[in-house]
C-alpha cells in the first residue's frame, strides 16, 4: 500500500477506523443508549465498542495507545513514548445523537509528540481521508480500500478560495472567536462560513473547500491529531494562538491550546 517503515501500521490504521465506522453504524440504524461521563461529555454504546475494535486491530502493532475511551498511563510511562496511536473510536458524539452524519473516526500516529500519520473516517458517508508527510493524502470509499487506482490524490490549491472560506463549528461564536473573524475581515472582507461538526472540518480544508479553521474553545488531542498529520502533509499548518508553534501531542495536559489551522494557499499568503 505505501512504501515507508510504518506500511503495515498505517494499513491496520485505516482498516481499523473503517471497521469501526461501520459498528458505528450499525448502532446507528438499530438505536443505541447513551451516558453522561465524569467530565460532562456524552458516551454511547458506539463510542465503547469503536474503541474496543480500533484496539483490538492496533494490538499487534505494539504501539501503545492513548484514545478518549481508553485507560490513560501515567505521563511518567507516557513521557517515554517514541510512537504512539491518538485516537477517538467516535469524535463527534453529541453530532451523532443528534443523528446529523457529522461525526467521525479519527486515528493519528504520534512519533515524537508530532503526528506522521492521520486517517479520518467519514461513517455516514462511508468515506476516508488519510495520509501524512511521507505519503501524501488520498480520500476514498470504504469499498474502494484495496482498490488504489480508485484513490484521489489531493494536493494543495494555488489560491485561497474568494470569498475565504472558514469552516466553523454549529455553536454560536462570540467573544474570541467573533474577535478575531473581525481581524480577519481586515484583509479579507468577504467570508464564508461552512458549520460542520467533528473532525469531517478536516475533508474541507484537505480538499481546498475551506481555507481556514480557528478553535477558541477545548479540543483534546484525539480530536486534532489525525487532522494535524492530514493538513501538514499538504503543506499547511494548525498552530497554537500563543505562540505560532504546532501543535504537540502525548503532553502530560491532554488539552489542545486555542489553535489556528491554515490552508498551504493561505499560509503562502501571510508569508
Amino acid at each position: 500500500m505505501f512504501d515507508t517503515d510504518h506500511t503495515l501500521n498505517y494499513k491496520k490504521a485505516i482498516i481499523a477506523s473503517i471497521e469501526a465506522s461501520k459498528i458505528i453504524m450499525d448502532f446507528y440504524d438499530k438505536g443505541f443508549k447513551s451516558n453522561i461521563k465524569s467530565d460532562g461529555s456524552p458516551v454511547t454504546e458506539a463510542d465503547l465498542a469503536a474503541s474496543k475494535i480500533i484496539s483490538e486491530i492496533l494490538l499487534d502493532t505494539d504501539i501503545p495507545i492513548l484514545g478518549e475511551e481508553t485507560e490513560h498511563q501515567s505521563f511518567t510511562v507516557r513521557k517515554n513514548w517514541i510512537l504512539n496511536w491518538c485516537v477517538d473510536p467516535l469524535d463527534g458524539t453529541k453530532e451523532y445523537i443528534k443523528r446529523n452524519g457529522e461525526f467521525a473516526v479519527n486515528i493519528a500516529l504520534i512519533e515524537k509528540n508530532q503526528p506522521i500519520f492521520g486517517v479520518i473516517a467519514w461513517p455516514a458517508e462511508k468515506k476516508v481521508l488519510f495520509g501524512g508527510k511521507t505519503i501524501g493524502v488520498y480520500i476514498t470509499e470504504f469499498d474502494n480500500l484495496n482498490n488504489k487506482d480508485t484513490w484521489v490524490k489531493l494536493s494543495a490549491k494555488d489560491s485561497v478560495n474568494n470569498p475565504l472560506v472558514m469552516t466553523i463549528s454549529h455553536s454560536v461564536h462570540s467573544g474570541a472567536s467573533k474577535e478575531y473573524i473581525d481581524e480577519l475581515k481586515n484583509d479579507f472582507p468577504n467570508i464564508d462560513f461552512i458549520k460542520k461538526g467533528s473532525a469531517l472540518k478536516f475533508f474541507d480544508l484537505a480538499q481546498g473547500i475551506a481555507d481556514i479553521y480557528p478553535r477558541f474553545a477545548p479540543t483534546m488531542e484525539w480530536d486534532i491529531a489525525a487532522g494535524q498529520a492530514i493538513l501538514e502533509a499538504l503543506g499547511g499548518t494548525i498552530c497554537d494562538l500563543e505562540t505560532g508553534n504546532s501543535l504537540r501531542y502525548n503532553k502530560e495536559n491532554l488539552l489542545n491550546p486555542y489553535f489556528i489551522a491554515r490552508t498551504n494557499p493561505l499560509v503562502k499568503h501571510i508569508e
